[in-house]
């Protein structure tokens, strides 16, 4: 890549607001939308009935973003009786290493859907992702990149329209806990502990170096890390540590989503982390950890234990859990543009 950054992203002077033909009037959402933000997304969920439903507190955390420094922005519209029909956001994670990253989202409410505004709101997205990718890391290649439910068809052509491409599969995967999970062995020389806020940092260091060698990962920081655990179980989480030096060799962290249970029909542990160190691979731990993470969901009477796996990973990891029971589910795919 000859060109940096910058050239490549080509970012327009201005981007691209809806047009008013469209019945909606246009601004940026603020913290004091948050009502209305979450009645939006809530109708759009009953119609779309997407893999992952947004907590009150996600949808805070996305309106805070510029507050909090992040290269973040957002656009609502709103019908004459001051009513949030469409919200678009941008935002850029802090940190990224290899990649300068761009993730694009929105949601329209379903009676205002067919009118173009989908298509118009990405139009902005994309001026307004090429334009902040223009401030980033001008070394880095960059891309814009948006997370499809698989089930949704329509917003897959409306971004395959755009240009986008699926460049990546996240597999969701189900264990239904009816039974006591088999008990396995912890590693000679390992032992397993229960997450806590003082293993915390040691964890998200340990993270971004058992994700250095995963495709698409960036480091993660102190703030996007505790954002990431906001719906952290430690009864449901846990570490291994290496006994002879101290050292986090691996962890398993579990969300309790509460939030989605009623929608899914069942109580539910979705471990969202899952990672051993480099050096600690092939002694058996994600197992270990995995089957203590099944062991505290059925001792506390959670329904199913839930998770997902990049289809491509060259590990065999969605085979390691098949093996361990997990059934496949939905899947939720990356489309990007690379810059």
């Amino acid at each position: 890549m000859s060109d940096q950054l910058p050239q490549r992203a080509a970012p327009p002077a201005e981007a691209t607001v809806p047009g008013r033909h469209l019945g909606l009037t246009w601004r940026p959402l603020a913290p004091a939308d948050l009502d209305d933000l979450q009645a939006l997304s809530e109708r759009c969920e009953e119609v779309d009935r997407p893999l992952t439903r947004m907590s009150r507190a996600r949808l805070e955390e996305m309106l805070a973003r510029p507050a909090t420094g992040m290269k973040a922005d957002s656009l609502g519209g709103f019908d004459s009786a001051g009513t949030l029909r469409a919200a678009a956001f941008v935002h850029a994670p802090s940190g990224d290493e290899t990649h300068a990253r761009v993730f694009i989202g929105a949601s329209v409410d379903p009676t205002w859907r067919g009118r173009g505004i989908g298509r118009a709101l990405l139009t902005w997205q994309d001026d307004r992702a090429r334009q902040i990718l223009a401030t980033l890391d001008p070394r880095l290649p960059g891309r814009i990149a948006s997370y499809v439910d698989e089930h949704l068809d329509d917003r897959r052509r409306l971004y395959a329209a755009a240009g986008f491409c699926p460049l990546r599969t996240y597999r969701e995967m189900r264990l239904r806990l009816t039974a006591e999970p088999a008990a396995v062995p912890v590693p000679e020389g390992y032992e397993i502990r229960q997450w806590t806020p003082e293993l915390d940092d040691a964890v998200r260091r340990a993270h971004n170096e058992a994700f250095r060698d995963h495709w698409g990962s960036q480091p993660v920081d102190e703030g996007t890390w505790a954002a990431r655990r906001r719906d952290l179980e430690p009864a449901w989480s846990v570490v291994a540590v290496h006994q002879g030096s101290g050292e986090v060799a691996g962890y398993a962290l579990t969300a309790r989503r509460e939030h989605e249970w009623e929608v899914l029909g069942h109580s539910e542990g979705y471990t969202e982390l899952l990672g051993v160190l480099r050096p600690h691979r092939g002694a058996g731990l994600a197992r270990a950890m995995l089957a203590s993470v099944l062991a505290a969901l059925h001792r506390d009477g959670i329904e199913v234990a839930a998770l997902d796996v990049d289809l491509e990973n060259p590990s065999g990891a969605y085979h390691f859990y098949e093996r361990m029971g997990y059934e496949p589910q939905g899947a939720n795919i990356l489309y990007t543009i690379e810059v």
